[in-house]
């Protein structure tokens, strides 16, 4: 019965059982007929596990039949298979088989086993074999393929040890020339601007301004031509160019050249015409590109103008911008923004003010002024500040020492304990969200709003309610005092306020040098009329014994990278002050155009640069990530030493050079 008992299943089982049972309980009124119905019950059970076993036995036959004949299709279907593919082993590369398919593919016919991997595939990689959709792309006598793979170790024979590849090669030259097409295909669009019309246009007649735009005409129809696009003027100043992204390539590698053919053009006053370009593409449709191409005309006439940016849905690309800014600004909008802020302010219920990590006298003179706004407009502003990192200690011990700026001062944590839905940020000296004095508080509040100076980045502070964004401006300071002019008679300003905003747009014009514009001298005057002390300003500037040492001590580190262009590179820790001022001190040597400054920081390495008019040191340090004006920039390398920040300093200065066909001409030549 035990075999009986191992083929019966459970519900079989129980049926036995209770016959069983059923014989038992006869054997009480009859034992006769109890034993023949046990006798029937035994033979009942033979029968059934004879017809199981049976079954079992014609199932196993016909599965052993159909492996078999699945083996031999199986290996008919491979010799046959329409698919070129080969078997080799993977260790050697050794090709040991290959169906017609592929010698036919392969332009291959004799001596064909003697060949490896290598000999027909070069440089073919076998790493993604036995991953799961593990797949490969290859070229194969002019033809695209996929291929695909799998691994097996022979069972038997001396080969068993041997690991074996099969590879199936699926040709997808059409699928691939597809998309190749679809993608040089792809529309790109283009907003063309004369960046200065305003400027070109005044007191000229209309014959000249047609003369003017004709030549300007002919140049950006000239350029386009070859591109096969579509041009329309669609504005006294705009151009619409719709062109395939198979002639991005040729733009690139010309890098715009219609710019520097367009300002060939002069009006009667010698003043050049300069465009700037704006391109989206790698977008979702036309208009989406269209949105980026105004995205990257707005970037490139925040960043100065006369010069190309290329927007797709991930970064910015920026070409040119290498022509000194002209000033733009007009008082009409400076008194717009002077209008909007104070109504802002008066909205809010808390006002603080913040600008760059590390803040110099630029950034805490032009919060002064923007405390002084507040609190004419009757709210209490508080300057967000760390005061332990800082390149403006003087200012900021002259500051605390004034009754109204008792507490004015705060961190970053007591700024977001007291932080709600209606306060307002003002962020000044500063556009880039990771570089201000608190992430965490430009994160958290709500209303923002930005008055800077510096050509705008790629990536910036875009969610502002309030933007006074003007990189024709010398300094934050020189910004914030026109508001103020609008806002504030010269008596609501604190002296102390007034120096600090005065010392701010000294340091930033390097004494009113360079950098400078006729609105700049009208806010010096405003402030000298403020009671703005020119001597206690220069005492703001003052260094002692050690701190001139050390930053002529780095001066005699310098070496000429480019013909005119000085690097010192000290591999210590610098005050960030004085770093600046030597690279400001490397520009007084005769034929020195651009000076950078290269210190230790706790983070890695940091740059300083500095320049006269005609190296562009921000587009420079731009391609370490740093940022700032053509004539002053900086950068932080975090986690890079020294002399890594260097090479990539002199491999950046390298590229701008050749970029701008610069080389290395003598200083006097330039």
């Amino acid at each position: 019965m035990g075999g009986l008992k191992n083929i019966l299943s459970p519900g079989n089982r129980m049926f036995f059982v209770l016959l069983i049972a059923f014989a038992g309980g006869t054997a009480y009124f009859s034992i006769p007929v109890a034993v023949a119905e046990g006798a029937l019950i035994v033979i009942a059970g033979l029968i059934y596990r004879r017809q199981i076993v049976r079954r079992r036995r014609d199932i196993v036959r016909y599965i052993d039949q159909l492996a078999t004949n699945i083996d031999v299709a199986g290996k008919d279907s491979v010799a046959h298979c329409p698919i070129p593919m080969f078997v080799l082993k993977v260790e050697t590369g050794e090709v040991i088989w290959a169906n017609d398919p592929f010698l036919a593919a392969a332009g291959l016919r004799e001596r064909f086993f003697t060949r490896r991997l290598s000999d027909i595939l070069p440089g073919f990689d076998l790493k993604w074999l036995g991953r799961s959709g593990g797949s490969a792309d290859a070229l194969l006598c002019g033809r695209n393929y996929t291929v695909y793979g799998s691994l097996v170790r022979p069972a038997s024979g001396r080969e068993r040890r041997e690991l074996l590849a099969s590879l199936y090669f699926v040709d997808v030259t059409e699928l691939v020339g597809l998309r190749r097409e679809y993608r040089l295909s792809r529309p790109v669009v283009s907003v063309v601007m004369i960046d200065n019309y305003e400027e070109c246009m005044k007191n000229l007649t209309e014959s000249e301004k047609s003369s003017i735009l004709a030549a300007v005409d002919e140049k950006i129809t000239a350029w386009a031509i070859p591109l096969n696009s579509l041009l329309r003027k669609y504005d006294r100043d705009k151009y619409l160019l719709l062109f395939e992204e198979r002639e991005m390539a040729g733009l690139l590698e010309h890098r715009f050249s219609v710019i520097d053919s367009v300002r060939s053009v002069t009006g009667s006053s010698g003043l050049p015409v300069t465009l700037s370009i704006g391109l989206g593409r790698d977008g979702e449709s036309i208009a989406e590109n269209f949105s980026f191409a105004q995205l990257a005309i707005d970037m490139a006439l925040s960043r100065g103008g006369d010069q190309a940016v290329v927007k797709n849905r991930v970064k910015f690309e920026f070409f040119g911008g290498r022509s000194k800014e002209v000033e733009k600004r007009t008082k009409v909008k400076s008194r717009v923004v002077a209008t909007s802020l104070s109504r802002v302010i008066a909205d809010s219920s808390s006002v603080f003010v913040m600008g760059h990590a590390f803040s110099d006298i630029d950034s805490l003179g032009a919060a002064t002024g923007v405390v002084c706004i507040a609190r004419k407009c009757g709210k209490r502003a508080s300057i967000v500040i760390d005061q332990t990192k800082t390149m403006a200690e003087a200012l900021l011990d002259r500051l605390r020492e004034q009754e109204a700026y008792a507490g004015a001062f705060i961190d970053e944590q007591t700024a977001l304990l007291h932080a709600d839905n209606k306060t307002l940020l003002v962020v000044v000296d500063c556009n880039r969200p990771e570089i201000v004095e608190s992430g965490a508080l430009l994160r958290s509040v709500t209303r923002v709003a930005v008055i800077d100076h510096h050509r705008r980045a790629a990536n910036y502070i875009d969610d502002a309610v309030l933007v006074m964004h003007e990189p024709y401006a010398s300094s934050a300071s020189e910004l914030v005092c026109e508001l103020t002019q609008y806002l504030c008679q010269p008596g609501d300003l604190l002296r102390c306020e007034a120096e600090a905003m005065m010392a701010g747009i000294v340091l930033d014009t390097k004494g009113f040098t360079m950098h400078t514009g006729m609105r700049t001298f009208e806010a010096a005057a405003f402030l000298r009329g403020a009671g703005a002390d020119p001597v206690e300003i220069k005492r703001l500037f003052q260094n002692d014994m050690q701190s001139s040492m050390e930053r002529y001590e780095i001066v005699t580190c310098a070496r000429i990278v480019r013909a005119n262009i000085a690097v010192a590179a000290v591999d210590r820790e610098a005050d960030r002050v004085i770093a600046a001022q030597a690279a400001d001190e490397m520009l007084s040597i005769i034929g020195i155009s651009a000076s950078f400054v290269l210190f230790r920081s706790q983070e890695g390495a940091d740059i300083s640069g500095r320049s006269l008019d005609r190296i562009n040191v921000q587009m420079i340090l731009e391609k370490l990530g740093g940022g700032g004006h053509q004539t002053i920039a900086g950068a932080q390398l975090k986690g890079k030493s020294v002399p890594e920040a260097l090479e990539m300093l002199v491999r950046a200065i390298n590229e701008y050079c050749d970029e701008s066909e610069i080389g290395d001409l003598p200083p006097q030549a330039m």
